[in-house]
């Protein structure tokens, strides 16, 4: 018998029995759609997770500090000789450094203080694709400009030294990019010169000023102020956290000719001296963000990284956490709904079984003309078959439809179908009632060709 007429004789006689034909493939359809939809709902919890692991520093980041070492002075400072060593290691892509600073902004009566500062390449800057509420990075060898955080407004102090925000729930009226503020980039000159002691952020509290022999108290002289302007605001309200939110941005290179022109031969803050307090001529970053090639590289650079003597850290851990997570997730909601594909099974066995005593007059005579055992188990496994493919397509569609109200009732992507499942689920959904039909299929082998043709 050919295949052809296999499938027309099975089509055919599935039509005959539409409505028990209609309630099997009802069974298989929710079957289906429970087990796509349980594992989207998986899906779309791993694909949150690592969107929030995304904004705490990346997949493929490698955080490079200094190391704690007892070589010389400089040997584990981060320099540009690092970023050409790391560069070059096996699957690392790129390499760049973060300068921290530190200065003080005045505008009008307030004062605010900056003292988690980003300066980074500006293609780097560029690349992160942040939105502004107004205005934007700077140009390409442009004189150092800020870049402001959405919240960084609330961090403006009034003249006793309180922060408006927090007090009043109102921000300072300072207007980040359209006043004139100045800045304070020697922070430690600042505090000496107010009698507040050096290193406000390091020490936390007040050292007393100096006193000289006759009594007299000696004040540093106040540190110059710059006008700094400002390029952009970042986008988001006083209650949106995005990474940026608090922090200032700055071009790494501005910041660096800035500092050689304020601090000229001096010691500039934050960077190493040699013994006799002279600056070094080259700059040392705070951190540098190494980019790996892909997710599985990450642990073996940070590990090669760090046997040269260096900290590192990496999202790695939390990675592999949200990993095994989301596996366990989806094996548990998988299973819910394989409960449901499972009683599907079930009706499929039962429709198949039912089908077959209902025409055993009919395989008494396919067997009476000669047709092969083979063939008529063919036959039954192909209505099976027929059965969990419409099944499948219809639970697929229903599971689509699903994830989307899913998805617009939570506002978010807490639903997504993997484009693998679509088919993988119709396969399956086949797979599963071909199993189901194939004792009922071994019993219609069994069948007597002369009791068969007997019957009634």
């Amino acid at each position: 018998m050919r295949l052809q007429d296999k499938i027309s004789m099975a089509w055919g006689s599935l039509l005959k029995r539409k409505l028990r034909t209609m309630l099997t493939v009802l069974g298989v359809m929710i079957g289906v759609a429970s087990i796509v939809t349980m594992m989207g709902l998986g899906e779309g919890l791993k694909q949150q997770s690592l969107e929030l692991i995304e904004q705490y520093g990346g997949l493929r980041t490698v955080e490079v500090r200094e190391g704690n070492g007892q070589q010389n002075q400089t040997d584990l400072k981060l320099s540009d000789s690092t970023i050409k060593t790391i560069g070059g290691m096996a699957h690392v892509e790129s390499v760049y450094p973060t300068l921290e600073f530190q200065a003080l902004i005045q505008d009008k009566s307030y004062k605010m203080g900056i003292y988690a500062g980003q300066a980074m390449p500006l293609e780097v800057l560029r690349g992160m694709n942040w939105e502004f509420a107004d205005g934007g990075w700077p140009g390409e060898g442009d004189e150092l400009k800020f870049v402001f955080g959405n919240q960084v407004i609330t961090d403006f102090e009034d003249s006793k030294g309180d922060i408006i925000y927090w007090n009043t729930g109102k921000t300072a009226d300072v207007d980040l990019m359209n006043d004139k503020m100045f800045t304070i980039l020697d922070v430690d000159a600042y505090y000496e010169s107010s009698g507040g002691g050096s290193d406000m952020s390091a020490t936390g509290g007040y050292d007393p000023p100096d006193d000289d022999a006759d009594g007299s108290t000696t004040v540093a002289p106040a540190p110059k102020k710059y006008m700094i302007p400002t390029a952009g605001v970042l986008k988001g309200g006083l209650d949106d956290y995005n990474e940026y939110s608090w922090y200032t941005y700055c071009d790494i290179d501005a910041l660096e000719r800035m500092y050689k022109k304020v601090f000229k031969n001096k010691a500039i803050p934050g960077q190493p001296v040699r013994k006799n307090g002279k600056p070094y001529p080259e700059f040392f970053y705070s951190k540098l963000n190494v980019i790996v090639d892909t997710i599985e590289n990450v642990e073996a650079v940070q590990k090669e990284i760090g046997d040269l003597g260096y900290q590192t850290s990496s999202n790695s851990e939390w990675i592999a956490q949200s990993r095994e997570q989301s596996r366990s997730q989806q094996a548990m909601l998988g299973g819910i709904g394989a409960v449901s594909l499972l009683v599907a099974a079930i009706g499929i066995a039962n429709t198949m079984m039912m089908s077959i005593y209902e025409r055993t007059k009919e395989i008494g005579v396919m067997k009476v003309l000669g047709c092969g055992l083979r063939d008529i188990q063919q036959l039954f496994l192909i209505e099976a078959g027929m059965i969990g493919c419409g099944g499948g397509i219809t639970g697929l569609g229903l599971s689509f439809i699903a994830c989307l109200i899913i998805n617009k009732a939570t506002e978010a992507k807490t639903a997504v179908i993997p484009v693998w499942m679509y088919p993988v689920s119709i396969v399956f959904a086949i797979i599963v009632s071909m199993v189901a039909g194939y004792a009922p299929s071994k019993r219609a082998m069994s069948l007597s060709a002369l009791e068969a043709i007997r019957t009634n």
